[in-house]
């Protein structure tokens, strides 16, 4: 156990700097086995209480919101590796799931991959229980989860890429994206469900079904959205998921697909987020989130889009970056503030640059996702090198206007997690 310095950068002058938020270093290593992939949530019922996680087995905790941190290697009986999602649960708790290595070497050991596991705290977030887990389905190969917690029923909704074979090259073998949920607050899961009708390869390229993330909505809605051959596609259930509709929707348009070439990144996805608002004047909103290349392969750019009818009709993407430059904005990240229903997105930006120094932005939108006000929160930029993994995601979490989100940087050869310590108001004022 380690607790980690107050590693604080004061920001004193807008002119000197640009903005005037808190960012606090939560990890570092070094650029190869450093942190990297970020996930972060605040508990529902202690805000001071967060919980953070990265690449591929490491925890943090944090019980005065987010100014402090601790560090803990999370183990399960199932291993622990990779593609971390933390969430807050009832009465306190986190769920934390991630990819699994019951035994052997990653990549050679025929049970890599061969679940979904969910780890849940105990009431203080250094204890975790040893796991339980979701599509055990040998020898296919879980991958690329993510979960989200309905309150109002005390569920947990968990989706997933399954491969045949992960990598294989064979026309024989495919993904498709399956769905799970825990009644019991991640103790046990029902059987999987196939929600898309249409399979892709196993190359973990554009052409396979991937990213996918679930929401739920109101009553009984959950919906479901990934993407796949240039497009992002949704599908919904009706019933708290017993049955899916028989056809995948197309959506959006995702112009280059969902595998982006961006400099200096080894590998940067596209996936799409996705969440339903739960209160304001667009209570009952779809809102969707994703980045694409529509102006060209030198121009990456993040558009939401929403639906006031259920996902029936959409309307036109909205540009949330404000740039108005050829550069790129990637690696986006979306959530709603259940208490006032504004859209937050998280993303890298290099708006400021010829070369490939990058900075955070933070954008937020107050009606609806129609216009997005873009702030810059990182304390100074950062150059990556193509030949360090930096994840395939960063994360956000806002919770009654307390806004924290957390993203990876790299800097001096090592790889760092960051968050930065942010009010909804301070946020609007700028």
């Amino acid at each position: 156990m380690k607790v980690f310095s107050l590693n604080i950068i004061f920001l004193f002058s807008l002119s000197a700097i640009g903005q005037q938020f808190l960012n606090i270093k939560i990890d570092e290593g070094s650029g190869i086995g450093g942190p990297n992939e970020p996930t972060i949530s605040i508990s529902r019922d202690n805000p001071e209480v967060i919980v953070g996680g990265s690449n591929t087995n490491r925890l943090y905790y944090s019980k005065d919101g987010g100014l402090t941190w601790k560090k803990k290697m999370m183990k399960s009986r199932y291993g622990v590796y990779g593609d971390p999602c933390i969430i807050s649960i009832a009465n306190n708790r986190f769920l934390y799931f991630h990819l699994s290595l019951p035994e052997g070497n990653p990549y050679f050991d025929d049970s890599f991959l061969d679940r979904i596991v969910c780890q849940k705290s105990k009431k203080n977030p250094k204890r975790w229980s040893r796991g339980s887990f979701a599509g055990l389905n040998p020898p296919k190969d879980q991958d690329k989860e993510w979960a989200c917690y309905n309150p109002e029923k005390d569920e947990v909704y968990l989706t997933w890429t399954q491969f045949d074979a992960y990598n294989s090259r064979s026309t024989e073998d495919s993904s498709v994206v399956l769905f799970s949920k825990s009644t019991d607050q991640g103790k046990t899961w029902s059987a999987a469900i196939r929600l898309n009708r249409q399979a892709g390869n196993c190359l973990d390229d554009d052409s396979t079904t991937e990213g996918v993330v679930t929401t739920h909505g109101f009553q009984d809605d959950l919906y479901a959205v990934w993407a796949f051959d240039g497009v992002l596609w949704l599908n919904r259930s009706q019933d708290g998921g017993a049955t899916w509709n028989q056809n995948e929707q197309a959506i959006a348009r995702q112009v280059g697909g969902w595998n982006q070439n961006i400099p200096g990144i080894m590998r940067c996805n596209g996936f799409p987020t996705f969440k339903v608002i739960g209160s304001g004047a667009h209570k009952g909103r779809l809102i969707l989130c994703w980045s694409d290349q529509r102006e060209g392969p030198d121009n990456t750019n993040v558009f939401t889009k929403f639906s006031d009818d259920w996902g029936e009709t959409w309307s036109e993407a909205k540009l949330v970056n404000d740039d108005g430059t050829n550069t790129h904005q990637f690696l986006p990240w979306m959530t709603v503030d259940d208490s006032t229903g504004y859209v937050y997105v998280l993303y890298y930006d290099r708006r400021a640059y010829t070369d490939e120094r990058t900075d955070v932005y933070l954008a937020v939108s107050t009606d609806g996702g129609e216009t997005y006000k873009n702030t810059k929160i990182s304390a100074a930029p950062f150059l990556p090198e193509e030949q360090v993994f930096f994840g395939d995601y960063i994360n956000i979490d806002v919770v009654g206007g307390r806004v924290r989100p957390i993203w990876t940087r790299y800097e001096d050869g090592q790889l760092s997690i960051w968050t930065a310590i942010i009010e909804a108001d301070n946020l609007l004022q700028k």
